[in-house]
């Protein structure tokens, strides 16, 4: 779908002008003349704009307390607003990004410029929304668009899907904060380990709760989620308490009463390796891997899973790599 933009300006030549500049980039383009219409607008849209053109001087009410108010409206708190006005002043610029505005732009401007800063804060939006508020990291739409155009573009890629074992054991243990605490830093881990020993181009995503998923090149996959392995069997043990450890287990209680013991949190990775077009489309890319993970979660210990496949054949499973915890 196309990304909408609402342009707020009382002046009818730069609404022309922008409406006719931001449709030759492919936009959808809506305009207010005043503040308030540009409220009733938003309030009465059943779909929001994805980015906002405020003009500062307007009669009724200026941009300042057009975008106050916009701030203070949860519906329209989350859109991006790019203020293009003539006030040029330091004190102006302040005021303005202080009050919530993304960007600041002075009349005149280039139209190069604006149309870039225009995209780049579209981007840096659809980069906010989609990704986990827990990590940081892209979420499911953000992963789905990343596999889809490696596909898409012919690209060689390994996909590496990666769920804790034992997580929900130990979150009903220790809290919700403690297990809040260990995803972000199994995110930063998986972050640290894709830069020291992936490529430039690798991607991690969040997919939600305890899995997350590494896009890379297929030639050092394996090695990539051995690394992982190694380092989470290192960081995920500080993450347990001293009396634990000694005792090698948590006990957690079960709902049918008493008391169950369980195995520390270990780490599957199952990695899916697209080479000569085996996969056509994301969803085959994500059964293949669920149906590796559900393989490698019936070991023992932390493990990677690798997919072997030849063209024209069908897949089989093993496990590459095997650490127990």
């Amino acid at each position: 779908m196309k990304e909408t933009i609402l342009i707020v300006d009382d002046e009818p030549h730069i609404r022309r002008i922008l409406d006719y500049l931001l449709r030759q980039q492919g936009y959808e383009v809506d305009a207010a003349a005043s503040g308030p219409a540009a409220l009733d607008r938003i309030q009465g849209a059943l779909n929001l704009p994805d980015l906002i053109l405020l003009d500062l001087m307007m009669p009724e009410m200026d941009g300042f307390e057009v975008c106050r108010r916009l701030r203070a409206d949860y519906r329209s708190r989350q859109i991006p607003i790019i203020i293009v006005t003539a006030k040029g002043e330091q004190i102006d610029r302040v005021r303005g990004l202080e009050g919530g505005a993304n960007d600041y732009l002075t009349k005149p401007y280039d139209h190069k410029e604006l149309v870039l800063r225009v995209r780049n804060t579209l981007e840096w939006s659809r980069a906010q929304r989609q990704a986990n508020p827990l990590t940081g990291l892209p979420g499911n739409r953000a992963i789905e668009q990343e596999v889809q155009g490696r596909i898409d573009r012919e690209e060689s890629f390994s996909f590496l899907y990666l769920d804790i074992d034992n997580f929900k054991a130990y979150n009903d243990y220790y809290g919700y904060s403690r297990g809040d605490s260990a995803i972000r830093i199994v995110a930063e881990l998986l972050r640290d380990c894709s830069r020291e020993h992936g490529g430039a181009s690798d991607f991690v995503g969040h997919i939600g709760g305890d899995d997350f998923c590494v896009v890379t090149g297929p030639d050092g996959a394996e090695a990539l989620g051995e690394a992982i392995v190694e380092r989470f069997s290192t960081e995920f043990m500080k993450l347990i308490e001293p009396e634990d450890l000694e005792r090698g287990y948590l006990e957690v209680r079960a709902r049918q009463g008493g008391v169950l013991r369980v195995d520390f949190p270990s780490l599957t990775i199952a990695v899916v390796t697209d080479q000569g077009r085996q996969y056509e489309h994301w969803g085959r890319v994500s059964d293949a891997a669920a149906e590796l993970k559900s393989f490698g979660k019936t070991q023992t210990g932390s493990i990677v899973v690798t997919e072997r496949r030849e063209t024209g054949s069908e897949e089989s499973t093993q496990p590459v790599n095997e650490r127990s915890d």
